[in-house]
């Protein structure tokens, strides 16, 4: 069987074969199982950022292959590659990224209206998706109305109302408070346990020891791989 995610000597570079050049990945190979709880970690310019864009369609590498449950990326078309961001992977961010003039509901459907899903059921799933994150009866508050953590709450509800096959965080609890941020991984925990591929980033080594594998960045290489017992 495939793996789900598998890339091989992988480089991004910007400004190549300039005295500006960066290598913001150098030659990483990875392979990621179908339900993994995988937390990428790394310091500000390590290559995490990237490595996320790239594992997430919203990047292409500069050099090497990437191949999404067998596929090799390289060879899809902008609209297979958008149709993967939009149906595939669901993506959480630090900011929330909401749209602060359109309700909580509203924004859980964005990613359902681009599926071209009809009113009556994506309102369905996106209450569906609300509920699971604890938010049934706030689909008509504005973001601006809710606390950090709720938002982060709505954010999550948008990534997974596609029921997507991989969910990546990308530093989810960072604008969050100690107790709420535990909510945020708690939830992630609950995603992976019911089947879901998670793939966590994160600078915060305490954040990254609640995965079940983690994988180390420093100047674009893989320092350190290993997987780990976990309590939950």
């Amino acid at each position: 069987m495939a793996k789900l995610i598998k890339i091989d000597s992988v480089y991004k570079i910007y400004s190549e074969g300039l005295e500006s050049e960066v290598r913001a990945l150098d030659g990483v190979s990875l392979e990621i199982d179908k339900g993994e709880f995988v937390a990428i970690v790394g310091q500000s310019g390590s290559g995490k950022s990237t490595m996320m864009n790239v594992l997430g369609c919203l990047d292409i590498p500069t050099r090497g292959d990437f191949y999404l449950n067998g596929v090799d990326v390289k060879t899809l078309s902008d609209k297979e590659l958008s149709r993967i961001r939009n149906k595939e992977i669901g993506f959480i961010f630090q900011q929330y990224n909401l749209i602060q003039s359109l309700t909580v509901l509203e924004n859980v459907e964005l990613p359902l209206i681009y599926q071209g899903i009809e009113a009556g059921e994506r309102k369905r799933m996106a209450k569906e998706a609300l509920e699971r994150v604890g938010l049934a009866g706030r689909e008509k508050h504005k973001p601006v109305q809710m606390s950090g953590g709720q938002q982060q709450r709505v954010a999550i509800a948008r990534a997974i109302a596609t029921k997507p096959n991989i969910v990546m965080a990308d530093e989810p609890t960072g604008a969050l408070d100690s107790h709420t941020g535990k909510d945020i991984l708690s939830f992630l925990q609950q995603l992976n346990r019911l089947g879901t591929t998670v793939i966590l980033i994160t600078h915060d080594n305490s954040i990254a020891d609640t995965a079940k594998r983690i994988v180390r960045l420093q100047d674009g290489k893989i320092i350190e791989d290993r997987t780990k017992e976990v309590d939950w």
